[in-house]
């Protein structure tokens, strides 16, 4: 459990109240900027994991929980400040929250999960330009974020039925 992949997924945790409270202390560019540094441990960690082999289930299971917990936080603090709409929030939480219970309710239940794919990770760097897009005020910002919603749902569905295929498999074997 121990390892570097895993320690650096841990941090991406603790950077959650960092960002909230850089926010709430109204520096709105400078939380982009931890948001952004959660980021990068998200890249390193799986960098690292997949290099040296230290890959691990509990790793597999918190990567995408510490993105979609650090995800939620910035849904939160853009909807009440009214940087984005309550509608594009609650898609945005519900298809998160969704994903979150799934995955736990998955391993619990002792299923296989499915490792982060290429959508998953293009989905995760769309929401972080859209995010930028939003609390820089750039044109066209809240069209776009709809459209990585739309793009995130599809993702979704295809991890769903990935996820379903998987464990027919490990079924039927």
């Amino acid at each position: 459990m121990w390892n570097l992949p895993n320690v650096l997924t841990l941090s991406r945790f603790l950077l959650i109240p960092v960002y909230w409270f850089v926010f709430e202390a109204g520096f709105v560019k400078s939380a982009f900027f931890v948001l952004l540094a959660a980021g990068l441990t998200d890249v390193l960690d799986g960098y690292i994991a997949r290099k040296n082999n230290l890959v691990t289930s509990i790793g597999s299971m918190l990567d995408p929980l510490a993105d979609k917990a650090m995800l939620i936080a910035v849904i939160l603090s853009l909807v009440l400040s009214h940087m984005i709409s309550w509608e594009a929030a609650l898609a945005m939480f519900l298809r998160d929250a969704g994903m979150i219970i799934g995955s736990a309710v998955s391993h619990f239940r002792g299923k296989k999960t499915v490792p982060a794919n290429a959508m998953g990770k293009l989905t995760t760097v769309l929401y972080y330009l859209a995010i930028l897009m939003i609390v820089f005020e750039l044109p066209y910002a809240r069209a776009y974020l709809w459209f990585v919603i739309v793009v995130s749902l599809v993702t979704s569905i295809i991890y769903i039925l990935q996820f379903n295929l998987l464990n027919k498999r490990s079924v039927s074997s």
